[in-house]
């Protein structure tokens, strides 16, 4: 079966990539790695649904869990770890659940991601309820792992979503949401962490992003939750609040400081005219937006 995977048959145009040189080798990536916007662009009417399912699940305090094993794993994990500095999320609100945990980071797990039972398992853990989202991730479309924390999900009412590499992946039978981002022969057989992986990666910034565009996060093009945490951060924090407001860069920074360090505060009190804690209610009562909450002052 493995064989008639196409994330798993020989590339035609790669039998001598061993005997080229190193131009003619980057070329070829190059070229294939051309291919994935197209295969992702003609599957957005499928990612689509799972962005709002997304957002729905954490507008109901759900929780957008993404499980998978190897590489896949990893984007996931990658992927949710970016979410608390990027948008001020709680750690727990986009969780990666990767099959061996966190000792696969780094090294192989023998046997873990054959194992349907712990896919279900590690969500257990988690205490995982109808109001999450779980979206499992297996370029192959076949692991047993995530097969196995799908199978868990539907059973407990949570939706599911999956993204795969293949068509007719076995665990799209298992998504309320299945993504099939249909990528073909890697230049290196086999090699899923190449066009599959930058695939995967693709939809999950995706879906994580307009997630979280969607749930307020972001004001005009500027990640407003972002965490000062670190000097770097703090400079763009305060960059945004003059660029946004107009103000100069003192009045930005010294609004940036009564705010608590929070940038949408401290846009809200410069644009509204109101207090750090006139700013906070209006962002409360306007669900964290801030374009909401100038309007509605």
């Amino acid at each position: 079966m493995v064989n008639k995977l196409k994330t798993e048959t020989r590339h035609p145009d790669t039998y001598e990539l061993d005997n080229l040189s190193i131009r003619e080798i980057l070329q070829i990536m190059n070229h294939e790695d051309k291919i994935v916007p197209n295969v992702v662009e003609s599957i957005l009417p499928l990612i689509e649904p799972l962005v709002e399912k997304a957002e729905a699940s954490i507008r109901q305090e759900g929780r957008l869990i993404y499980v998978g094993a190897g590489t896949s794993g990893r984007l996931a994990i990658l992927d949710a770890a970016e979410c608390p500095p990027t948008f001020g999320t709680k750690p727990e609100m986009v969780q990666g659940i990767i099959a061996g945990g966190r000792e696969a980071l780094l090294t192989a797990v023998e046997g873990a991601e054959d194992s349907e039972s712990l896919g279900a398992s590690d969500l257990k853990e988690i205490h995982l309820t109808s109001r999450d989202i779980v979206i499992g991730l297996a370029a192959s479309g076949r692991t047993p792992y995530v097969a196995g924390a799908l199978s868990y999900a539907r059973k407990i009412g949570a939706v599911t979503g999956s993204i795969s590499c293949n068509q007719d992946a076995p665990i799209s039978a298992l998504a309320d949401y299945p993504v099939e981002a249909v990528t073909g022969p890697e230049i290196l057989t086999g090699s899923t962490r190449l066009k599959a992986g930058t695939a995967q990666k693709n939809i999950l910034n995706m879906i994580s992003t307009v997630t979280m565009i969607r749930l307020g996060k972001v004001y005009e093009n500027f990640m407003v939750d972002v965490q000062a945490t670190n000097q770097k951060l703090t400079h763009r924090s305060v960059d945004m609040v003059q660029d946004i407001t107009g103000v100069d860069e003192q009045k930005a920074a010294s609004v940036f400081e009564a705010s608590g360090r929070h940038v949408k505060t401290a846009i809200v009190m410069i644009l509204a005219d109101t207090t750090s804690s006139g700013a906070a209610a209006l962002l409360e009562q306007n669900h964290g937006r801030v374009r909401e909450a100038i309007i509605n002052k």
